[in-house]
């Protein structure tokens, strides 16, 4: 018994088996872990080493440049970018709040939350590119031109169902004995979901707000069907727009060397704000995170 005790491999088959196995599926996560991150890397290697080349102060104060000129930067892109972004932020931040806020108080019982939820959760693994059509046959089709109201429309479906999950989610973790002791002081059941529950998970809040904003960021393809780009700056926001994934997506595959030189370049700042949001957004979450 006490060799048994002092070394079960050599008395257990079972446990020999058990361990063998164990091993096994050790070896093959590591060896899975380790060729995703080789392929990782190398991406990021080539997106840092050919996306320095293309940054530059042009980058920012000059507008895409015809296709043998020398110079250019990507300004109106960017310009286009964060004016298309920060307008779907507008529209779906309020409307994903106040969404997840009524699933959450009104949700285990309600058919229409339920429908809801469902919908929500089909939204959220929808392609980007039906989104886009979707958007295309029922705003460009019947303005007849391209916009960058479309293309933030676009966006603001994108982004809508992840701030919506994110707060149905995030409400459910308040523990009840909160909104108990709130129901016990007289507080109106709309009071305790927006003064009570909503402000004690108003980090996670924040942070589904930050991922969907990173997650609408580099989209490419409902802009091909609303915003289309333009190659001048402007700020009509019912005209095309140039928009940074559009501009990157056009001139990758072009034969020109200053337009590759560019779309590296904008390649690298969509990444690096994407990974700043993601960062920023895990930060703030593990800081304030309810207990």
């Amino acid at each position: 018994m006490k060799d048994l005790v002092q070394n079960p491999t050599s008395k257990n088959p079972v446990y020999r088996r058990r361990l063998f196995w164990h091993r096994i599926g050790m070896a093959l996560s590591i060896a899975a872990m380790a060729l995703g991150l080789f392929f990782l890397l190398w991406i990021l290697g080539t997106l840092l080493v050919k996306g320095f080349d293309g940054l530059s102060f042009r980058l920012f104060t000059e507008v895409t440049p015809a296709p043998t000129s020398d110079g250019g930067g990507l300004m109106n892109a960017i310009f286009g970018s964060l004016v298309m972004v920060g307008l779907a932020t507008l529209v779906s931040t309020p409307i994903g709040i106040l969404a997840g806020i009524y699933l959450a108080e009104y949700g285990e019982r309600n058919k229409v939350a339920q429908v809801t939820r469902f919908v929500t959760d089909v939204m959220l693994s929808a392609p980007s590119i039906v989104i886009g059509l979707f958007v295309y046959a029922l705003y460009v089709a019947n303005v007849k031109h391209y916009s960058g109201y479309a293309g933030s429309i676009a966006l603001s479906l994108i982004a809508i169902p992840v701030v919506v999950r994110t707060t149905d989610n995030m409400l459910k973790l308040v523990p009840n004995s909160l909104l108990e002791a709130a129901f016990a002081l007289g507080a109106p059941r709309w009071k305790v979901a927006t003064m009570v529950r909503l402000r004690a998970v108003k980090a996670g809040v924040v942070t589904g707000v930050l991922l969907a904003v990173a997650r609408i960021s580099g989209e490419t393809a409902p802009l091909l069907f609303t915003a289309l780009n333009n190659q001048f700056f402007s700020a009509d926001m019912n005209a095309p727009m140039a928009n940074l994934p559009y501009v990157i997506f056009q001139f990758a595959m072009s034969p020109y060397d200053n337009w590759r030189a560019l779309a590296w370049g904008g390649a690298l700042l969509v990444t690096f704000s994407v990974l700043a949001l993601n960062i920023l957004s895990r930060t703030v979450f593990s800081q304030k995170a309810p207990q």
